[in-house]
């Protein structure tokens, strides 16, 4: 009886199998990688992901939903007046925030990666003025005006007149070079460069806290839409 052995032969098959059963697993974690880092690039140079966690902006952007952010922005023409901004508050709104924890701070900005919350002092409001702009409230109609001119604010959602005028709080400011003057569509619910007038900065925001711009509504999904684009462009 003529029996043929060759252990080398059934260790290489046995190898080769190994390698077989283990191939579509090292593909499935090569892509999830490689999606993994485009996602992570595109996030930090193109457009991010942020939760809307406050009412300020309603009815333009509501409590939970998730919003994209275009990170080119301001670019080369700048930040644009009725632009919707997300912005670092640290040093400016933040005193009317409580003091957070590291491990709820690391909790958040976790969050914020995937979509389920905001970084901590993170901000939405509206631009209204830009350097050099002189913003104040309000007229006999119970308008803002932006350098003597009356503002038209469809996203209110609601009619302006003198018994119910764009802010409750009258002010007056003249916005400083470098600096945003940013307020929510819910003024009502907003604390926003009206309620620091007083606060370093003078209530209004540096340009070099800007986030990005707001582009849409991302979730849920029977939610999403663009952004209405609103220019105040003055000469």
């Amino acid at each position: 009886m003529n029996i043929d052995e060759n252990p080398a032969q059934d260790e290489s098959d046995s190898s080769a199998r190994g390698s077989r059963r283990l191939r579509p697993w090292v593909t499935v974690v090569a892509t999830v990688v490689l999606a993994v880092m485009i996602a992570t690039g595109l996030r930090i140079a193109v457009v991010d992901i942020y939760t809307v966690s406050q009412v300020s902006m309603a009815p333009t952007l509501e409590d939970s939903q998730r919003i994209l952010v275009e990170k080119d922005y301001p670019g080369e023409q700048g930040v644009q007046r009725g632009d919707v901004i997300v912005f670092d508050g640290e040093g400016s709104f933040t005193p009317y925030e409580g003091s957070s924890s590291t491990l709820s701070q690391l909790g958040s900005r976790i969050g914020h990666w995937f979509g389920l919350s905001a970084p901590p002092a993170t901000y939405v409001k509206r631009v209204l003025g830009v350097g050099g702009d002189a913003i104040s409230c309000c007229d006999d109609s119970g308008r803002l005006t932006l350098n003597a001119e009356p503002l038209t604010e469809p996203y209110l959602g609601r009619e302006v007149d003198a018994a119910n005028p764009a802010s409750e709080l009258s002010f007056e400011a003249v916005v400083p070079p470098g600096r945003v003057w940013v307020m929510g569509d819910n003024r009502a619910e907003s604390i926003d460069s009206r309620a620091l007038l007083g606060a370093p900065g003078g209530g209004m925001i540096s340009e070099d806290r800007i986030l990005g711009r707001v582009s849409g509504v991302f979730w849920p999904w029977d939610e999403r839409r663009e952004l209405q684009e609103v220019s105040y462009q003055q000469q």
